[in-house]
């Protein structure tokens, strides 16, 4: 490394849920940053895990466009959904902004009920905008449908023994009797479809969709049998239709099961969320370029070391040979697992005592994290660097 004037940052911190959004943390760094280097080249780089704000991370990463649609929310009440496209025309679609459960109250919260019809609208916009390629986060979601409904918004078929389309929801599974692809949207086949997905649930049985997911979307545990049960039956028509059983891949029970029908209908390849994020924005050919690399996450625990956004940027900085920092909120048990990801040290930024809801505070959490950040960098020049 050269002189002072060019020293070359690169963060990358995901969002301190609740409190800082990823590119929001990213800031506080290069103010720190130029409060020790005043000519430092400092790259922010936006993550997310797949989940929420995927799609504006990647904007935020490389440019491009925001496009509202009004869809079918989760209850089939009509909601604006916004999705990315990137100037390369990939779209960047959160299943989470039609089908989430944060569009709903926790009263109203009923997976026989919920829908994804709307996230199959937003696929169809987005291959009528002209994308092929299509990067789609599916956390966060109120459905256990098995992509019944995004599937039906795309064409397909799904009907009962009358012939019939079945209702929409987890529910109509029950009368499911066949399904009929000759109307399904052709334009699919032309797609690449990335889908950001972080756990590997199958679609059922004891570590399925109803079964680890459904409680927390309002399922009781007789609710639990008849979902589990509903896709059980949607999977054996899906092998007699498609003539392959994908019930068993990892990830077929991501949100409520629209991963199977993901993979199974449109092709999809799942793949881990903050992988597809770095690779999507660009990040390692920043930290080549990097003297040192900043990461963190609003909580650095035993979770963070087993492939969420710290250890991810971490791995990637090692590979590089690059000193990495993270920063976070709280540092709890299990967050010493990441020294062995690459991270060569943590910090959390709290100055002086006070309650979760003052840490929190946006002002409050955007100086702590610039006043640590500042400190951990003028060590670092004192060390020669």
């Amino acid at each position: 490394m050269g002189g002072m004037s060019d020293v070359k940052i690169t963060v990358a911190i995901d969002s301190f849920k609740g409190s800082l959004s990823s590119q929001e943390a990213g800031e506080a760094v290069r103010e720190a940053a130029w409060a020790v280097y005043p000519d430092a080249d400092v790259s922010v780089i936006p993550l997310a895990d797949g989940g929420e704000g995927t799609a504006e991370a990647l904007l935020a990463a490389r440019g491009g466009r925001v496009r509202t649609v009004t869809v079918s929310g989760p209850l089939g009440k009509k909601v604006d959904a916004s999705y990315s496209i990137l100037p390369d025309n990939t779209a960047v679609i959160e299943m989470s902004a039609a089908a989430g459960i944060t569009l709903i109250s926790d009263k109203e919260r009923d997976p026989m009920r919920a829908t994804t019809f709307g996230v199959g609208e937003l696929l169809s916009d987005a291959i009528g905008e002209g994308c092929r390629k299509l990067i789609i986060g599916i956390g966060g979601s109120a459905t256990n449908d098995g992509g019944a409904g995004m599937l039906a918004a795309l064409g397909y078929k799904l009907l009962d023994k009358e012939e019939n389309p079945i209702p929409i929801g987890a529910s109509g599974l029950s009368v499911l009797e066949g399904i009929d692809l000759s109307q399904a949207d052709q334009r699919i086949k032309e797609c690449d479809i990335l889908v950001a997905c972080d756990v590997e649930n199958p679609l059922v049985g004891p570590l399925g969709a109803s079964a680890v997911f459904g409680p927390q979307k309002g399922a009781s545990t007789e609710d639990v049998k008849l979902l589990d049960g509903w896709l059980s039956k949607f999977a054996s028509i899906t092998k007699e239709t498609l003539g392959v059983d994908h019930s068993a891949d990892k990830g077929a029970g991501a949100a409520g099961g629209l991963g199977f029908a993901l993979i199974a209908y449109l092709g999809a390849r799942l793949t881990s969320g903050i992988e597809l994020v770095m690779r999507e924005s660009g990040l390692e050919k920043h930290i080549i370029d990097s003297d040192i690399v900043f990461t963190g996450e609003g909580r650095l625990d035993r979770q963070s070391a087993m492939g969420k956004a710290p250890a991810g940027v971490a791995k990637l900085a090692r590979k590089h040979g690059k000193p990495v920092i993270a920063l976070s909120g709280a540092v709890a048990e299990g967050a010493e697992g990441l020294h062995t990801q690459g991270v060569d040290a943590y910090f959390p930024i709290a100055h002086g005592a006070c309650s979760l809801a003052e840490a929190m505070d946006k002002p409050t959490a955007f100086r702590n994290l610039k006043r640590t950040a500042e400190q951990v960098l003028r060590l670092w020049r004192a060390a020669g660097k």
